[in-house]
């Protein structure tokens, strides 16, 4: 039995990896530490009971007595470290949680790992797999890839305290011999998506009749990467990765921003015009691109992202099996079925946030153009 630690695993990627764990590896026994701030939900979990198989500890990564001792009572092997604070959005507007949670923390969880693993040598069956992201390597031109050898040139506070926290689990394999390996993922999407992000957000607005703020001329690109195929790659690379090296996970669907907009909307009318019940619940008068609005964009906001993912294919066998269209579809569903999940969100901080990011915007009349 596997004893693995799962930090941040009540938030958007961390569950799904947890519920795909589960199901791939049932032997293994999960730790799942979450803090459970703004993005972190317990009802991500709700299947999952505590037992011989797994626990889940409220805490901060921050907390080094807390993970200090469930290494030495879980005798931990294997740590999956997802937790982070991730949305640019609110980096621009509070950078210091992310400079404490991605940075501090990821020190803090190292510095627990080396005392317990005192090095390569001795660390048979050990690693510390840490996710990052395709931010950390700034914006790319309209053509090529990012890959593992890309200079690091982060341009908001999110990507910077991400680099910062690759460049020290890079420095503990070098100078401590932890067992660690690095992820670099493009946009991931699908369930339990906390709807600050993209498409979550167009989804829940579409649906219910809000704006859909678009930012700059939405012609930004981003490379999508279903959860799934993710949370399989970041497997793929606990089993084959070697230590000390970075893998870049990417799902090879690039997509301008105001297409996946239009895509989402179109999903949607299609519902609505073949379900009158579906219709009924989330009723509206024509198109739903009739509620695209663009605003202003964001500072520093990079222009194109895409990812050179051969390596972890090479390496680890590793393919993302799912197409933009069909996990697209697949995410509208999951949202339209999970209605309850996202308006507890929804009813709360949350849409104090949205109200304040978009300065109204959310009050705005349903047709707005």
């Amino acid at each position: 039995m596997r004893k693995i630690l799962i930090t941040g695993g009540a938030g958007f990627i961390g569950s799904n990896f947890v519920i795909y764990m589960k199901g791939a590896h049932p032997g293994d026994r999960l730790i799942v530490l979450d803090k459970l701030t703004y993005a972190g939900n317990l009802e991500n979990l709700k299947g999952i009971k505590d037992g011989e198989g797994f626990r889940f500890v409220k805490g901060d990564i921050n907390d080094f007595e807390l993970l200090d001792s469930l290494f030495q009572k879980e005798k931990i092997d294997i740590v999956v470290h997802f937790a982070a604070e991730s949305h640019v959005d609110r980096s621009i507007s509070g950078p210091r949680s992310f400079i404490e949670t991605n940075i501090n923390g990821t020190f803090t969880m190292l510095e627990a790992a080396r005392r317990h693993w005192p090095g390569v040598a001795d660390a048979a069956g050990k690693r510390f797999l840490h996710v990052s992201t395709d931010e950390v390597y700034g914006s790319l031109g309209p053509t090529g890839y990012f890959t593992e050898e890309t200079p690091y040139s982060p341009n908001s506070p999110y990507s910077a305290s991400k680099a910062a926290s690759d460049h020290l689990v890079r420095a503990y394999f070098h100078t401590y011999g932890l067992p660690a390996v690095t992820t670099n993922c493009s946009n991931n999407y699908g369930p339990y998506q906390f709807p600050e992000k993209l498409i979550p957000l167009m989804i829940i607005n579409a649906l219910t009749g809000k704006p859909l703020p678009v930012y700059g001329d939405g012609q930004n690109v981003r490379d999508w990467l279903h959860v799934e195929d993710h949370c399989r790659a970041i497997d793929a690379a606990l089993e084959k990765g070697r230590p000390g090296e970075t893998y870049n996970i990417g799902g090879r669907s690039e997509r301008k921003n105001i297409d996946i907009v239009k895509l989402i909307c179109s999903i949607i009318d299609e519902k609505a015009a073949s379900d009158k019940g579906f219709a009924g619940e989330y009723p509206l008068d024509g198109s739903r691109t009739s509620l695209i609005k663009y605003v202003t964009d964001r500072p520093g906001h990079d222009k194109r992202y895409a990812i050179d993912c051969k390596k972890i294919e090479s390496a680890a066998g590793w393919k993302a099996e799912e197409n933009f269209e069909s996990g697209i579809r697949k995410t509208v569903d999951w949202y339209v079925e999970n209605r309850s999940w996202w308006e507890r969100i929804m009813s709360g901080e949350y849409m104090d946030y949205y109200d304040r990011q978009y300065k109204g915007l959310a009050k705005m009349p349903k047709t707005q153009s």
